[in-house]
């Protein structure tokens, strides 16, 4: 059974740990995170972007699958099936195909505008019992083809898409998607604690954990951050274990180039770098 992220979120935030949201883009990756979560005993957040959803086949399709394998692989921890970064009407999109979580992701609307649309959509998710996550401060590096830098979001405007009514906040606090460049100056845990200190209780959400150090993500946690999104890494983890597989000529012994051959190195690694992150954000035996 899919659930809001909203309680796992708050026991998180009250905790001092994080859930992590990992992204999924096909199968492999679903089944991956779902038995690593059941393994760990760990909530989970599956996040599907405006980009995936389309790749899969459709929200749809998205939703079958999850439900699917949470049934068939008795799966009996907290999941949410979450939109990440969504669009104003794909947030509509999802509501009305069974996820359990949505992004809006206004942060490129001027704040009022910004706060009219999170208002509505906060009102229709909420009536489905579904979470919303709002955004203020866009988030560097690329996200489905919009290119930031990693600004700051400003607190005010934080406390302002707060009081809307929203189950979590993303805040820009120098973080960025993709990997780091070399020059990166790091979080801004002086933006984080100045938007903690305005927002009381209400969850925060750190985007583009990949590549943050392990002090860094730990502090942030301190500081109010209860949901962190991992999604590069994984990427990373199953090309390179794909890669390794091929150079080794596996695929020219025997049934080699059975996809479910091919694909298992690609779906260990996944299962590898979620416990990791699981461990690190402190959600092992929280569910």
């Amino acid at each position: 059974m899919l659930v809001s992220a909203t309680e796992m979120l708050n026991k998180a935030k009250a905790g001092h740990y994080a859930v992590g949201q990992f992204n999924i883009n096909n199968l492999e990756w679903t089944k991956a995170i779902l038995l690593t979560a059941q393994e760990l005993n760990s909530p989970v957040i599956l996040g599907v972007s405006e980009g995936a959803g389309k790749y899969m086949g459709g929200y749809k399709t998205v939703v079958g699958m999850v439900k699917g394998l949470i049934e068939e692989q008795k799966i009996t921890v907290p999941v949410a099936l979450h939109l990440d970064h969504g669009s104003y009407d794909h947030c509509y999109k999802c509501l009305e195909a069974g996820f359990s979580s949505i992004m809006f992701d206004g942060s490129h609307y001027p704040i009022d505008e910004n706060v009219a649309k999170t208002t509505e959509l906060v009102k229709a998710a909420h009536d489905k019992g579904v979470s919303i996550e709002a955004e203020v401060g866009a988030i560097g590096g690329e996200e489905d083809g919009v290119v930031g830098m990693g600004e700051c979001a400003d607190p005010k405007e934080c406390k302002a898409i707060a009081d809307l009514g929203v189950d979590f906040l993303a805040a820009g606090i120098g973080n960025i998607h993709g990997k780091y460049p070399e020059n990166w100056a790091g979080l801004s845990f002086e933006t984080l604690d100045a938007i903690q200190q305005l927002t009381g209780e209400l969850p925060l959400v750190l985007h583009g954990g990949t590549g943050i150090p392990a002090d860094m993500i730990k502090k942030a946690i301190s500081l109010g951050v209860a949901k962190i999104n991992v999604n590069t890494e994984c990427q990373l983890s199953f090309t390179a274990a794909t890669r390794k597989y091929f150079e080794e000529g596996k695929d020219q012994v025997g049934k080699g180039y059975d996809p479910r051959k091919v694909l298992a190195p690609g779906f260990e690694a996944i299962k590898a770098t979620v416990k990791e992150k699981m461990e690190l954000f402190g959600s092992v035996g929280k569910a």
